[in-house]
């Protein structure tokens, strides 16, 4: 199995438990309010159909095919850079569970041909730097991950967490940089040492066991940190040194401004 192989098939999975998730709620449960600000059950699951739909067309413009359509999402973007995205997630939120439900379903099928399709080496654009497949496949794992958790939330559930998230941890430890970037500071040259535990038991690490900086604890609070799920005084992650410590309260998986992040419980 190749890396975009298990990359799509943890992505597969973790869209099946959200789906099973919903599935079978009605009315009032698909209008319950989530975590996050205007935004219902129905608007998380909208807001991944409408970004899988978007990353199709983004796979199909590396021919000379699909550019026009692509070009079409990103002007709309540069018209409304910051609501366009949150505009399409509510605009889909208004179909019926059903519709929404298949519209979503088709959405995921159809990416997971296109990144299996993408000619080897071809990056796709994105609304950062250009994406490989493996990439776009794990920046929807995450996505589809985190908008899970908004969803459990709202509905008082909590969902089993799997060594799945491995695919967040390693994409929040690779936008280290990143997030230094978008709060308009420079990224300390001492790299960070990570070790974390995985729900397996596991022990997942990253960066050189001699470093000075360095973080440790379970992998399932790292990763709902850096997708700003969870607060960072709620959290059992362990830093050593002021620059790990500073990183944890900054850190930002995904892309676009700095997000607010979660109060303290």
């Amino acid at each position: 199995m190749t890396l975009l192989d298990d990359l799509l098939a943890d992505l597969a999975a973790e869209g099946d438990q959200l789906w099973a998730t919903v599935q079978g709620l009605d009315a009032d449960g698909w209008a319950t309010p989530t975590p996050a600000a205007g935004w219902t059950v129905a608007t998380q699951v909208a807001h991944l159909l409408w970004t899988d739909e978007v990353a199709v067309l983004a796979a199909a413009a590396v021919t000379p095919e699909g550019k026009e359509a692509w070009d079409a999402v990103v002007t709309q973007a540069l018209h409304d850079p910051e609501g366009f995205v949150d505009a399409g997630a509510h605009e889909v939120a208004v179909l019926a569970p059903e519709a929404l439900l298949a519209r979503w379903g088709a959405a995921r099928e159809a990416l997971r041909t296109a990144l299996r399709e993408l000619p080897l080496g071809a990056r796709m654009p994105w609304f950062g730097p250009p994406m490989a497949a493996a990439s776009m496949a794990t920046a929807r794992f995450m996505e589809t991950w985190a908008h899970a958790l908004d969803v459990h939330e709202a509905l008082g559930t909590v969902p089993e967490p799997t060594d799945r998230i491995r695919h967040v941890a390693h994409l929040g430890v690779r936008t280290r940089g990143f997030a230094y970037s978008v709060h308009g500071e420079e990224p300390p040259a001492a790299e960070v040492r990570v070790e974390l535990v995985a729900p397996s038991g596991e022990t997942w690490t990253w960066g050189p066991d001699d470093a000075g900086q360095r973080v440790a604890g379970s992998a399932y609070d790292f990763c709902r940190l850096v997708t700003q799920r969870v607060h960072r005084d709620d959290t059992d992650l362990v830093a050593t040194g002021a620059d790990a410590e500073h990183w944890l309260t900054i850190a930002q998986a995904f892309a676009g401004p700095p997000g607010p992040g979660r109060a303290k419980r």
